[in-house]
C-alpha cells in the first residue's frame, strides 16, 4: 500500500491513478493544513467586517445580488449542496468518483479557496475508509465546474446522501458513515461553495483516459504489426530515414515500433525478395504510423492540458494572499472539454485504422492467400466473419462518440452561466470511445493471431509468437468454427493487460 501525500503544491497524475485504482492512503501534509488556515482566516474577517463578497454573503448564480444575513449563511451552504445534487441516472464508477474526489481535496489544499482544513479531511476520511458517493452520470455541464457530481459527494460529508455498496447498490450515506465511525461536519460560509466549484470530475476522467490511451496507442502498433506480417506487408515503409523527413514526434515512435515488431520474422523473410510482390501496400497498413502517431501527439497534448490543469486553482470566488476575494472563470471546463473531445477524434481513427485491417485479413482478394475469413474450411464455417461485422459496428458508434461535445453549450441560471463547456460530456464519452477501442484491437489481435497460425510452418517475428502464446489458450487452432463471444473476450482481455506488451518488450526492448 502506498501513501499520496496531498501538498499545497498540488499532486501528480500518478497520484490520481493510485488513490482511483489502486489502495493509496491520502494523508494532509502540515503545510497543506496551514495554507487552508491562512486563507479561511481571510474569509472569517470577511464576515466579520460584513463586507458583500460573493459565495461568502451572497446567494449563487442568478442570485448572486441576494444578500444572505450572517446568522443564515451557514444555513446558506448546507442548502446549496442539497439542492444542487441534482443529478440522475446510473452511478459513475468507483474510479470516477474516488478520483474526482482527490482532486477536490488538492483544489482545496492549494489554500485559495477559504476552507477549514477540517473538511478537506473528511473528504481524506472517506477515501481512506473507501466509501464512494453515489455520484448519478448527468448533472454537469461542465461550467462552474462539475456542480451537481461535486454536490453528491459534498452531501455525504454532511451525513446525507447516498453511497455505493459492495455490490454497486445504493446505500444511506448515514448509516456508512455510522458504521465506519464517521461523523457528518457542518458547513461555515464559503464552504460549501468551495466543495462543488471546480473542474475535478472532468479532470479525473481525462486522467483515467490519458493512461488507458497511452496503454492502447502503443498496443495499437502491435495490433498493426501482427496483421502486417500475417497479410505479407512490406517493413519498408516503416524505416526511420522515411519518417525523419517528416518529422511528427508520435508517427517517428509509431513507425519504430513497427519495424522493430517485424524483425526476426521467417514470414516476412518469405516474400522479401520476391518481384511479385505488391509494390506498395494499402494505406491502412502502410500509414499505420500516420494514424497512430497523430494520436500519440494528440494524446501529448491532452497531457499537456490536464498537467496544467493539475496546478490550477479553479474555484469560485478565489481568496489571495493579499486578502482580496475575486470572482473568478476559472471553473469554465473549457480546456478539458476541447481536450477530451480532441483525444476522442484521435482515438476513435487508431480504431478505424484498425478496423480496416481486420477487413483486409478476412477478405479472400486482399489478404494474399490467407483462406476467407481466416477459415480453413470456408462456407461449412464463417470463421472471423461475424467478428468483423461487431468491429465495424463498433467503428460506427465511435464516430458518433468522435462528435465534439464541447461546441453544444446550452445556458443555465437565468441566463448568468450563458455559455457552458460540456466538458463533462466531453470526458464521459471519451472513455467509452476507449473502451470501444480496446475492443476493437481484440479484434485486430485476434484475427492478427489467427492469420500468423495460418502461415505455418513459416514462424512469425518474436512479437507474434508472443501474441500467439498469449492468445492460444483461447483461440487454439485454425479450425471448425467455435463459440466466438468468449474468445473476444479473451482478446480483449490480452489487449486490455500488461502481460502481453511486457512479453514482447522482453524479446525486441521498450517501445516507444
Amino acid at each position: 500500500m502506498t501513501t499520496v501525500t496531498i501538498q499545497p503544491t498540488g499532486i501528480s497524475a500518478d497520484d490520481v491513478l493510485a488513490v482511483a485504482r489502486g489502495t493509496a492512503t491520502v494523508v494532509l501534509d502540515p503545510a497543506t493544513r496551514d495554507a487552508m488556515a491562512t486563507s479561511r482566516a481571510i474569509v472569517d474577517g470577511i464576515e466579520a467586517a460584513g463586507r458583500p463578497v460573493y459565495g461568502v454573503s451572497t446567494g449563487f448564480g442568478a442570485l448572486a445580488n441576494t444578500f444572505v444575513a450572517p446568522e443564515r449563511r451557514a444555513e446558506l451552504q448546507h442548502a446549496l449542496i442539497r439542492s444542487h445534487a441534482a443529478g440522475v441516472g446510473a452511478p459513475m464508477p468507483r474510479e470516477v468518483v474516488r478520483a474526482m474526489m482527490l482532486l477536490r481535496v488538492r483544489s482545496l489544499a492549494l489554500g485559495h479557496s477559504g476552507v477549514r482544513p477540517l473538511v478537506a479531511e473528511a473528504l481524506v476520511d472517506l477515501l481512506n475508509h473507501d466509501i464512494t458517493p453515489w455520484v448519478p452520470e448527468h448533472g454537469s455541464l461542465g461550467a462552474s465546474g462539475d456542480l451537481a457530481p461535486l454536490a453528491h459527494c459534498a452531501l455525504v460529508l454532511l451525513g446525507e446522501g447516498w453511497v455505493l455498496g459492495p455490490a454497486g447498490e445504493r446505500q444511506d450515506a448515514a448509516d456508512v458513515l455510522h458504521a465506519a465511525g464517521l461523523k457528518p461536519i457542518e458547513l461555515a460560509a464559503k464552504e460549501g461553495l468551495a466543495l462543488i466549484n471546480g473542474t475535478d470530475g472532468m479532470l479525473g476522467m481525462l486522467l483515467l483516459a490519458i493512461h488507458d490511451a497511452a496503454h492502447l496507442f502503443a498496443m495499437a502498433d502491435v495490433t498493426a504489426a501482427l496483421a502486417i506480417e500475417a497479410m505479407l506487408g512490406s517493413e519498408r515503409p516503416f524505416l526511420p530515414e522515411l519518417h525523419a523527413i517528416r518529422p511528427h514526434p508520435g508517427q517517428a515512435a509509431s513507425a519504430a515500433n513497427i519495424h522493430r515488431l517485424l524483425q526476426d520474422s521467417r514470414v516476412m523473410d518469405s516474400h522479401r525478395d520476391d518481384l511479385a510482390h505488391a509494390v506498395q501496400d494499402a494505406y491502412s497498413m502502410r500509414c499505420a504510423p500516420q494514424v497512430a502517431g497523430a494520436a500519440r501527439d494528440t494524446l501529448d497534448f491532452v497531457r499537456t492540458v490536464a498537467g496544467r490543469e493539475l496546478v490550477s486553482v479553479v474555484d469560485n470566488p478565489v481568496v489571495l494572499p493579499d486578502g482580496r476575494v475575486e470572482s473568478t472563470g476559472n471553473f469554465h471546463g473549457a480546456p478539458l472539454g476541447f481536450a477530451a473531445d480532441f483525444l476522442a477524434i484521435a482515438a476513435a481513427e487508431v480504431g478505424a485504422i484498425a478496423e480496416r485491417r481486420v477487413d483486409r485479413l478476412l477478405d479472400v482478394t486482399r489478404s494474399r492467400e490467407l483462406p476467407a475469413f481466416l477459415s480453413p474450411d470456408a462456407g461449412v464455417n464463417s470463421g472471423l466473419m461475424i467478428a468483423q461485422y461487431t468491429a465495424a459496428g463498433i467503428v460506427a458508434e465511435n464516430r458518433r462518440l468522435a462528435a465534439p461535445a464541447s461546441v453544444d453549450s446550452l445556458p443555465t441560471s437565468g441566463m448568468q452561466e450563458d455559455h457552458v463547456s460540456m466538458g463533462w460530456a466531453a470526458a464521459k464519452k471519451l472513455r467509452t470511445v476507449l473502451d470501444n477501442l480496446t475492443s476493437l484491437l481484440a479484434v485486430e489481435l485476434l484475427a492478427g493471431v489467427r492469420g500468423l497460425q495460418l502461415r505455418a510452418p513459416l514462424v512469425p517475428s518474436p512479437a507474434g509468437r508472443a501474441a500467439v502464446a498469449a492468445l492460444g489458450g483461447a483461440a487454439g487452432e485454425p479450425g471448425p468454427d467455435v463459440f466466438l463471444a468468449p474468445v473476444m473476450e479473451a482478446a480483449r482481455a490480452v489487449l486490455a493487460g500488461p502481460d502481453l506488451r511486457a512479453a514482447i518488450e522482453r524479446e525486441v526492448g521498450p517501445l516507444g
